[in-house]
């Protein structure tokens, strides 16, 4: 019971400074992912169909973190739209309860991770398909590709120009 409980403790650490550079290049980054997300979302499309939730976690990653594996191309694209549709598949087997909600973040968790594609704002993604509204319900097996494929697209993108401006970043580190 001693280990078990020693574990919990963590470890003491030394955390990484962030300058004010990185921090700007983290902001503009979001900035621009997000300002053109919200931007087609309300021009081109209807009822800010492109605007979910997890794609404010999604920038955390691609943006400030941008060397770790979960913001990596592949992960962010596939990981969110498998998710998505686990996230459908629950919704339309069990509808919107308690049951397919855990059952839609557990079962993409199991597989994003067999698929070697874990992205953590991709289990919001399943929630958002589960938990969602009316409005998002009737896109279906659309959800996966309209809004989630197609935002995350457009946030790697921006991703690739804004990170690769700064001399000291690099973006992807992988495909």
């Amino acid at each position: 019971m001693k280990t078990y409980l020693g574990k919990m403790r963590g470890e003491r650490t030394r955390r990484p400074f962030v300058g004010w550079q990185d921090a700007f290049w983290s902001w503009l980054g979001a900035f621009s992912g997000m300002a053109l997300i919200c931007w087609l979302s309300a021009g081109w499309l209807s009822n800010g169909l492109l605007i979910v939730g997890s794609f404010g976690a999604t920038s955390v990653l691609i943006y400030a973190a941008p060397e770790s594996p979960f913001a990596q191309p592949s992960h962010v694209l596939f990981g969110s739209m498998v998710s998505a549709a686990v996230g459908v598949g629950c919704y339309q087997w069990l509808g919107a309860t308690p049951m397919s909600m855990a059952l839609a973040v557990s079962l993409s968790i199991l597989v994003m991770q067999l698929t070697h594609t874990v992205h953590p704002p991709g289990a919001a993604a399943a929630l958002i398909a589960v938990a969602g509204g009316d409005n998002l319900h009737a896109l279906g097996w659309w959800f996966p590709l309209v809004p989630i494929g197609a935002g995350c697209l457009i946030m790697l993108m921006v991703a690739i120009l804004i990170n690769n401006l700064a001399r000291h970043r690099r973006y992807p580190r992988y495909w």
